[in-house]
């Protein structure tokens, strides 16, 4: 026969199971979400020795390309700087990744990568060092973006370019063929920043 006080410690050690049940299902991510902070859990070296943190566009969307100065596609970086002079009042930031890994198409060193497309281009985009975006020694975000985007977020050559939304989530993912200008492109980056709202700061 049960007595009064082991019925009331059995309700409470019920309600400490269920609660911690609901706080490890709350822990778990949502249907479409992806675990972490997506993208902004990412940094790559850059250019200059230091570190690009893609947590500070956290709330911004931002494009990632990867790129190479001996390329077909290396025009493409006019149009880049275009169309990052076009959104970046509103937020809108480019991050320009020179790789070797298609083609050797890079040069030798993130010294001349810097020059090169400083004085034939007029880049003032962030860039970060020259970074493996394909292989198992790639870097850490291709990785995501493959497992994230299948083919959208995994480049096949030079000039791939990836959306990322404000949320840190891949919003779109287009070749080498198109170019920045191009009206998709356009679109999807008009839409991502109405998503993300009025820039701040």
């Amino acid at each position: 026969m049960r007595c009064e006080g082991q019925d009331v410690s059995d309700i409470m050690m019920l309600r400490r199971q269920f609660l911690s049940y609901v706080s490890a299902a709350a822990l778990l991510p949502r249907a479409g979400h992806a675990a972490g902070k997506g993208a902004f859990d990412f940094t790559f070296p850059d250019i200059d020795s230091g570190v690009v943190d893609l947590a500070a566009w956290a709330g911004r969307p931002f494009m990632v390309v990867n790129t190479a100065s001996k390329c077909g596609f290396t025009y493409q970086y006019d149009g880049l700087q275009v169309l990052y002079d076009r959104f970046r009042g509103d937020g809108f930031v480019i991050l320009n990744v020179p790789s070797d890994d298609f083609g050797g198409q890079e040069l030798n060193s993130e010294a001349e990568v810097k020059e090169f497309c400083e004085v034939n281009f007029s880049l003032d985009m962030p860039m970060t060092a020259i970074t493996k975006v394909k292989g198992k020694n790639r870097h850490r975000f291709y990785d995501w973006a493959q497992r994230t985007a299948g083919a959208s977020g995994t480049p096949r050559w030079n000039f791939h370019k990836i959306l990322i939304g404000h949320d840190g989530q891949i919003l779109d993912g287009s070749p080498s063929q198109v170019v920045p200008e191009h009206p998709r492109i356009i679109r999807a980056v008009e839409a991502a920043l109405i998503a993300a709202g009025p820039a701040t700061g």
